[in-house]
């Protein structure tokens, strides 16, 4: 199995650096282009399963695939850090680390981990490939806890607006297969 991993559009959000947790934004004109050119890249490739995070932008990045919806697969819930860049939030916690700190009010390290391994359990007895159509850090979250690491790994692991990753295995040992390819 390979895990192909397609990062929504580009929002207003996405664009201002602000954190965009439970606020369903629609992509803009340009983050529509972007997911065009992901389902592109993925175009010809035979899936077993496409899934996604029932949030707008996931779902219109994913447009026309007809992906099974799955909460699992939104994004971190950021609290009271919603809608605030990292500057902001940093000039009122100057050490604060999503994947060691968690976001007060919303998710903790340990609730997002526990979404992801559940998500990845339901995985278990897929050969084909999968599509997953998602939000940044539950990504890097979820590529974390699929190779093995601790939830604070996931920090680096970088994801770009409408960006193409692939997990998969190599002598059953899960690895990332391509990271962060943007069409």
């Amino acid at each position: 199995m390979k895990l192909y991993l397609c990062r929504h559009g580009e929002t207003a959000w996405s664009l201002s650096g602000q954190h965009t947790g439970k606020t369903d934004l629609s992509l803009t004109e340009k983050g529509k282009v972007q997911a065009a050119g992901l389902r592109k890249e993925i175009q010809g490739v035979s899936f077993e399963k496409i899934f996604s995070s029932p949030k707008k932008r996931a779902l219109e990045s994913a447009e026309g695939l007809h992906p099974v919806l799955d909460p699992h697969l939104v994004e971190w819930d950021y609290g009271d850090y919603e809608s605030l860049t990292s500057d902001e939030i940093r000039k009122k916690n100057p050490g604060w680390n999503l994947f060691m700190d968690g976001a007060p009010g919303g998710e903790t390290v340990e609730q997002v981990k526990k979404r992801a391994d559940q998500f990845l359990k339901r995985l278990n007895g897929y050969k084909g490939n999968v599509a997953l159509f998602s939000h940044g850090h539950f990504l890097r979250a979820l590529t974390a806890r699929f190779l093995g690491l601790e939830m604070e790994m996931g920090q680096h692991f970088l994801l770009s607006t409408a960006s193409l990753s692939i997990l998969g295995y190599e002598k059953d040992q899960p690895v990332i297969v391509l990271w962060n390819q943007i069409a």
